[in-house]
């Protein structure tokens, strides 16, 4: 029977949504490998299954490879506009705010702008946890990398200079490195200016991206306790800049998030 699905994506970190009100009823897995393919299938960074709740959803993360994770900034930004889309179609007045419950706890989130499908939203990430600079030994070098938790592992390694190749030859080592047992998301960042910070993303179950949520709060908080950034910055990716704010009441994420298309997918 064809599924309903439907795209969003925020500064091209893409995701695939799909209610399902029983998440038991199929090998999400393989199903997230099926859709997320981006020749055979949908094509996206992860599948995001949801259920509707009274104050926004719950929901759960696949990577593209199948792999579950525990929240994504940019794909709980992504529904909260899916579901401030249809809420738009139905014409019912939009929610100011939304909860969206993950496997790394309720994200908050603020709607801020609506714009036909673009809706721009600030989400309380949480504070950061087991902040810690370290050592690695990775693709025949030695490594300084701050690792850290934003809901999710993060690896994020400061540089003086964004550079591709080195960014390609270190992401994959340092995502599935011995140190990180479930593998970890990984960050290259560059301190451009206090209140600016630079990066090249790889992420766990996916490889490179466009942009992250978590990996954008990652690098802020890299460049904040150990580069010398202000506490409030924007962090420039491949897909565009999201603001990132470490306040006492812990991270908040700030950017836009833009439904593409809905659809049916003949499974």
């Amino acid at each position: 029977m064809p599924t309903n699905l439907a795209k969003a994506h925020a500064y091209g970190n893409d995701f695939l949504y799909e209610r399902a009100d029983d998440w038991s009823r199929r090998d999400w897995s393989a199903h997230a490998r099926r859709t997320c393919d981006r020749h055979r299938g949908a094509g996206a960074d992860g599948l995001i299954i949801y259920a509707p709740t009274a104050s926004g959803a719950r929901m759960r993360l696949f990577n593209a490879d199948g792999s579950d994770s525990e929240v994504s900034g940019n794909g709980v930004r992504g529904l909260a506009a899916w579901l401030c889309w249809k809420a738009t179609e139905a014409g019912r007045t939009l929610p100011g705010e939304l909860i969206i419950d993950t496997d790394a706890g309720p994200k908050r989130l603020e709607l801020l702008a609506a714009e036909g499908p673009r809706f721009t939203l600030r989400a309380a990430m949480g504070p950061p946890t087991e902040v810690t600079q370290t050592t690695l030994d990775a693709a025949g070098e030695r490594v300084t990398a701050i690792v850290l938790r934003v809901g999710n592992p993060q690896c994020v390694v400061l540089e003086p200079v964004l550079d591709e190749e080195r960014y390609r030859r270190l992401g994959p080592a340092l995502a599935t490195h011995v140190a990180f047992p479930h593998g970890t998301n990984v960050e290259f960042a560059h301190v451009t200016h206090p209140r600016r910070v630079d990066i090249l993303i790889w992420e766990r179950g996916v490889g490179p991206t466009l942009a992250s949520g978590t990996g954008a709060c990652a690098a802020a908080v890299a460049a904040m306790a150990y580069g010398g950034a202000e506490r409030s910055v924007d962090v420039v990716s491949p897909g565009g800049a999201q603001r990132v704010d470490w306040t006492d009441d812990g991270l908040f994420l700030t950017g836009w998030a833009e439904v593409v298309w809905e659809g049916q997918w003949i499974d």
